[in-house]
C-alpha cells in the first residue's frame, strides 16, 4: 500500500432544522469541487438565534481528503 497524505479543512453548514442537515450541507456542498472526501468529524455544534427563538442550526466540521499536490 503506497503512502498517502491528506488534507484537512474546516467547513461550517448551517440549516433551519436541524444539525445533522447543516452538516450534510457543508459535505455536499464540498462534494461538488473536492475529489476523494474520506471522513468528516463534527467539531462543534451551535445556533443562531434571533428574538428568543432558533433562526439556525451551524455544524462546524473537518473534512479529510487525499492531497494530489
Amino acid at each position: 500500500m503506497p503512502n498517502s497524505v491528506y488534507k484537512i479543512i474546516e467547513l461550517v453548514g448551517t440549516s433551519t432544522e436541524s444539525w445533522e442537515k447543516a452538516a450534510a450541507s457543508a459535505i455536499a456542498k464540498a462534494a461538488e469541487t473536492l475529489r476523494d472526501l474520506r471522513v468528516a468529524e463534527v467539531s462543534k455544534l451551535d445556533m443562531h438565534i434571533k428574538d428568543g427563538k432558533i433562526e439556525h442550526y451551524r455544524a462546524r466540521i473537518l473534512v479529510s481528503f487525499k492531497f494530489e499536490g
